[in-house]
């Protein structure tokens, strides 16, 4: 009678002949074999330091070596990278944005006159995305922003306009 040792907690168990010639008697129970396949590590996350599990397919793919308890961690620390300085749009601390908000009381799409500003975006004139000279400024919707960019005629119509 074959008996062998668990790989995982060490107890002796009984392994038919014929399992144990194809490999099979590893494990003394499906928990153990269970806990025979997660090869990966526990770790704290980055940000609230609670402990998450990664399989070892997640620890290689991790292009940053952080590892987080879900999305809004992620998130919280995906921001902190790409704050002031460090954002692609800055110039000079002032954004495209708050430079246009200064000096424009009422937010409109210049095309349709559209006022809500969940829909609103700044559109640069010139396309030229570092240049946040008031001028150069304009508020369009996201439907004629989209249509600007790909309608000549109507993108030298806007260039033509001022606010």
């Amino acid at each position: 009678m074959p008996r062998l040792n668990c790989r995982i907690c060490g107890n002796l168990f009984y392994v038919k002949p014929s399992h144990k010639k194809k490999g099979w008697g590893k494990y003394c129970s499906a928990i153990c074999r269970t806990k025979s396949q997660f090869n990966g590590k526990r770790l704290k996350c980055e940000i609230c330091k609670k402990e998450v599990y990664r399989s070892k397919s997640k620890l290689d793919s991790s292009k940053s070596g952080k590892f987080f308890c879900s999305k809004s961690c992620q998130t919280l620390w995906r921001n902190s990278l790409f704050v002031a300085e460090k954002h692609s749009n800055w110039t000079d601390g002032i954004s495209a944005y708050n430079r246009i908000l200064k000096n424009d009381k009422y937010p409109k799409c210049l095309l349709c006159n559209l006022v809500d500003e969940r829909v609103l975006v700044v559109h640069h004139k010139d396309h030229n995305r570092h240049n946040n000279g008031l001028s150069n400024l304009v508020w369009l919707c996201y439907n004629c922003h989209r249509l600007v960019h790909v309608d000549v005629d109507l993108d030298n119509k806007v260039r033509n306009l001022s606010i």
